[in-house]
């Protein structure tokens, strides 16, 4: 992160994009979510994933069971790569396919429990990466940050 007069250097507004507050808020927020999640993504190599896998698992861990289709849109990929995707998953003990209760010729996919405590250690790793970055900010600061991180998520 390059640093001047004590704040990070946030890229400016992009050409073409309206300057008001909103955009120009949208702008810093991008930038920086973009940096924080790279930090965070280091500490994924604890769970000996990619980043595609574990993106996927995240979802089965906390959207619960979906099927192959709802998995290919929310991961924005083909329903032959979620496949793969799955596949390897399963391969690692991390999911199953199981057909649903109430519509048999829907397949979904669940995590299994060693799944779920793959995800939770790495998502924990990587709320400690981020916890340290946060070291030394004030209490205003954090309740700041908490407020809006609140905001963002209610509105996603």
């Amino acid at each position: 992160m390059v640093k001047q007069s004590g704040q990070a250097r946030l890229p400016s507004r992009p050409a073409g994009v309206p300057a008001d507050e909103r955009h120009e808020t949208a702008n810093l927020l991008h930038s920086a979510a973009v940096r924080l999640l790279r930090v965070a993504r280091t500490q994924d190599a604890g769970m000996d994933l990619d980043g595609p896998r574990a993106s996927l698992l995240s979802v089965v861990v906390f959207a619960g069971p979906q099927p192959i289709t709802r998995l290919a849109a929310i991961e924005q990929v083909s329903p032959p790569a979620i496949t793969k995707l799955v596949a390897a998953l399963e391969a690692d003990g991390l999911a199953v396919r199981e057909r649903s209760a109430t519509d048999r010729r829907v397949v979904l996919v669940t995590a299994t429990a060693a799944g779920k405590r793959l995800l939770e250690r790495g998502r924990a790793a990587r709320v400690r990466a981020v916890a340290d970055v946060l070291a030394g900010a004030s209490a205003r600061d954090l309740a700041t940050l908490r407020r809006a991180a609140q905001i963002i998520a209610a509105r996603l």
